[in-house]
């Protein structure tokens, strides 16, 4: 038994994995044990990993790349023995004060589920990133929230905290379940939904992890195409959690625009939730939620006489809805698709008309005496040279 199991993913960062471990073996508290789980890597970190002696260290390696958040579950759910529970990646660093400071905490704040910290962003050689603009400087800067604050930040806004920073009580993994299969760019943002819906966390503000950002957008969550189009999917799956909210109070502290669908007669969470989502948000993936609670409303004999009763909405209304909200971008891409073709017919026609007149007598005269105007300028003048350029330009036509 210990106080703290911590979870490691590794997959093909030997280059930054010692780094990882060695933060981890200079905490100032050390009643921990350490679980790499490394996901087939093809580099040299398996044999890293095997260098290490310290008997607090357990590993283990699948023999095909598989899914670091299955290795974690497993860990959670069959082999971690501590009342806490801290996730590390391969490719960052820990301060060595980070888990006594966040161990501290949580012992003497019992209504609390979760403690996360802020974060050093830093690149591939360790240097701080100082690039205000970057994507990643200040996200993990945010000030404290309750629950119903961040259930609302995360509905609106996203991800915004740390997931190497968190240390966690295992209690709560078995209360709101552990991290969801299919889930590749935000299975931990999903997992802090689940956990706001009945814990309150924590973010102490001081910069307890160095948080890596890899060059090309190489991160789980960079910037990438297949990122960009798989998140859309994901953002849908997870706002489903918010469907666990109990009831009309709760709604209303999370989303106070609820206000609106008070009756003293009674609510149904679904379809105030799906109406909320589509009045409050611009975020296609956040309307489509929104049109398919309301679809499901429909649908259901029962709750469908009960709405109609409570707002007098029916299947009418709810098909102005769907040709209102342009959740796939149809009439955008078709609009879009329109001006680029007009835009291309304009450059033909521009094309055809500088053909036509580069081929004419007139302009053939006009480059000529152009040219013997030029010859008339004292050599290696400036405006000769800028009339030379031009000349060779329209030469070219």
């Amino acid at each position: 038994m210990c106080k703290v199991s911590i979870f490691m993913s590794s997959y093909n960062y030997a280059s930054y994995l010692r780094a990882a471990i060695d933060s981890v073996l200079k905490q100032t508290f050390t009643d921990f044990e350490l679980f790499i789980c490394d996901d087939a890597s093809t580099d040299a970190s398996w044999s890293i990993i095997q260098s290490y002696t310290d008997p607090r260290i357990h590993s283990f390696r699948n023999i095909n790349n598989r899914n670091d958040k299955e290795g974690m579950n497993k860990v959670i759910l069959e082999l971690a023995s501590g009342e806490y529970i801290a996730v590390h990646h391969s490719d960052n660093v820990w301060e060595s004060e980070k888990l006594q400071k966040q161990v501290d905490f949580l012992d003497t704040h019992l209504d609390i589920g979760a403690v996360f910290t802020n974060a050093q962003i830093i690149g591939e050689n360790e240097a701080p990133i100082e690039d205000a603009s970057h994507a990643y400087y200040k996200i993990f800067d945010q000030p404290n929230r309750n629950r119903f604050e961040w259930l609302n930040f995360f509905f609106y806004h996203g991800n915004a905290l740390c997931h190497p920073s968190i240390l966690i009580r295992k209690k709560c993994y078995d209360e709101c379940g552990c991290y969801r299969n299919g889930l590749a760019q935000i299975p931990d943002f999903d997992m802090w939904v689940r956990l706001c819906m009945k814990y309150e966390i924590h973010v102490i503000s001081e910069k307890l992890v160095r948080f890596r950002v890899r060059s090309d957008e190489m991160n789980l969550s960079g910037n990438r195409p297949d990122a960009r189009i798989r998140v859309q999917f994901e953002y849908l799956q997870v706002l489903e959690n918010f469907l666990q909210i109990p009831d009309y109070q709760e709604l209303v502290k999370i989303f106070p625009a609820a206000q609106k669908y008070y009756c003293t007669a009674g609510c149904d969470i679904g379809y105030v939730l799906g109406r909320v989502a589509l009045e409050t948000s611009e975020r296609a993936f956040t309307q489509l939620f929104g049109l398919n609670e309301l679809f499901k409303v429909l649908n259901d004999p029962r709750r469908m006489k009960r709405i109609y009763e409570l707002y007098g909405f029916n299947h009418k209304e709810f098909i102005a809805l769907t040709g209102k909200y342009d959740v796939f971008s149809s009439e955008l891409k078709s609009n879009l698709y329109m001006q680029l073709a007009e835009k291309e017919q304009h450059i033909r026609e521009l094309t055809n008309q500088l053909h036509e007149i580069s081929s004419s007598r007139t302009w053939r005269a006009a480059l000529f005496l152009r040219r013997m105007r030029v010859f008339l300028l004292p050599p290696g003048s400036p405006l000769e040279r800028i009339i030379r350029k031009m000349l060779s330009i329209l030469g070219g036509i």
